[in-house]
């Protein structure tokens, strides 16, 4: 019988520790041995960076292509169980009917959702996001719709629950989305005295002149109490009534991670060691959103971003493969880290390492971002060049940061040439 690598999330994580998996069992002639098992929902990959973006409805990509040339497993379902104990997953299919599956190794990459305490009351009922594809379609559909309701100040006012990065980037885009409105009233609420409270000092100016120049209004140390189908009501007492209230709150794990024995971080993720194995559990692995992973030697640890999935994803896979084929394994690390936060109409802004240090803003800033949003996060086109992209030594953070600045500076010589008598 075939050992079985499973792997729960068709994610980032989820996605590339499949072709990174396979890619050892290949090398090693094992394919007849070790099966890859893909299970998710969705036989997809979302592009959830993009969500923010127009028609959230394009954002994915179909996995069945690849993964069938790959010679990867797919199999549609939702899991609702971990017995790490007799090393069996639980799935419930999209018809309702129950499968269990063994595993020899589990890969636990099934990501994270946005949070929505229950203490907000009406969240649930009255609140849109941008964290599927679904929830975004709906909000696009939501706003697009304004236009037809009686004027009012409540149909005009938008609200972003959740000044960190999503919330940013959404209230942000927010005066593209609302074009069709005269007079449209964007208000971004964050708890925090401060906007993007995890983005540190470093960003914050260029963010407040990008918003304040979009006529975003922030109201900081606030938080909403509640929301309702005419507004919010904020922690300081305050009332905005307005027909679409957007909560971007913060994230946290996917639920199974609770299901493994294991420390769990603030955010419900499972704390790995150098070879993203929970600590106790033998047989399992977490990527991606699910593990809080070292990223360096200094106290640096990967956040909940594409940037850290990719390669996780592609550790994980590996190891993953390697444990069962007595192979050495490769120890985490991914020292390098960007930020490149888009600031809608403004442009965006590029930060560098830990300490957030903005290298570019503006136009330039926007290329850089949309090559990485159009390119850099899509999948190859085939399964070879999946496989091939799919080992974790090839991926160095440093150079694929050269080759995002070496179309930073195409852009800015492009930009210089078509604004040479302006700069004359």
């Amino acid at each position: 019988m075939r050992s079985k690598i499973v792997i729960i999330g068709s994610g980032f994580a989820g996605v590339w520790s499949a072709f990174a998996a396979q890619r050892l069992i290949n090398l090693n002639n094992k394919e007849k041995d070790i099966e890859v098992l893909v299970i998710a929902p969705d036989q997809s990959l979302t592009h959830r960076p993009r969500l923010y973006e127009p028609n959230p409805s394009m954002m994915k990509q179909p996995l069945e292509p690849l993964f069938t040339c790959a010679g990867i497993g797919f199999f549609q379902g939702t899991v609702e169980k971990i017995d790490t104990d007799s090393q069996t997953v639980y799935v419930k299919s999209p018809s309702g009917d129950e499968s269990d599956v063994g595993y020899d190794r589990l890969i636990l990459a099934a990501g994270s959702a946005v949070a929505r305490p229950k203490s907000v009351t009406g969240l649930e009922e009255y609140a849109f996001d941008i964290d599927s594809i679904a929830a975004a379609t709906k909000l696009e559909s939501h706003i697009n719709s304004l236009e037809s309701l009686p004027v009012s100040k409540a149909r005009n006012t938008v609200i972003v629950c959740g000044g960190g990065f999503t919330g940013i980037e959404i209230a942000a885009e927010l005066p593209n989305m609302l074009k069709h409105i005269e007079n449209p009233h964007i208000v971004l609420v964050e708890s925090a005295p401060e906007v993007g409270p995890e983005l540190g000092k470093g960003p914050r100016p260029t963010i407040l002149k990008a918003l304040e120049s979009l006529g975003v209004e922030l109201k900081l140390s606030a938080s909403v109490t509640s929301v309702d189908s005419g507004g919010v009501n904020l922690s300081s007492g305050e009332r905005i009534g307005a027909m679409t209230v957007i909560w971007t709150a913060g994230v946290r794990a996917t639920s199974l991670t609770q299901q493994i024995p294991g420390k769990k971080d603030a955010l419900c993720r499972l704390y790995v060691d150098q070879d993203l194995r929970v600590p106790g559990c033998p047989h399992v692995f977490a990527s991606g959103d699910a593990a809080h992973a070292a990223t360096d030697t200094k106290g640096n640890v990967t956040m909940p971003s594409c940037q850290h999935a990719v390669v996780l994803g592609r550790f994980s896979g590996h190891k993953a493969a390697a444990d069962l084929l007595g192979e050495p394994t490769l120890p985490y690390s991914q020292p390098g880290y960007g930020t490149c936060l888009d600031l809608g109409p403004w442009g965006a802004m590029l930060a560098n390492g830990w300490d957030r240090e903005v290298t570019v803003t503006g136009h330039l800033a926007k290329q850089v971002k949309r090559y990485v949003n159009q390119k850099v996060i899509i999948l190859p086109e085939t399964a070879t060049e999946a496989l091939d992209a799919a080992d974790p030594a090839s991926y160095d953070s440093e150079n694929r940061l050269k080759r995002v600045l070496g179309v930073l500076g195409w852009t800015l010589r492009n930009w210089i040439s078509n604004n040479s008598t302006k700069l004359g």
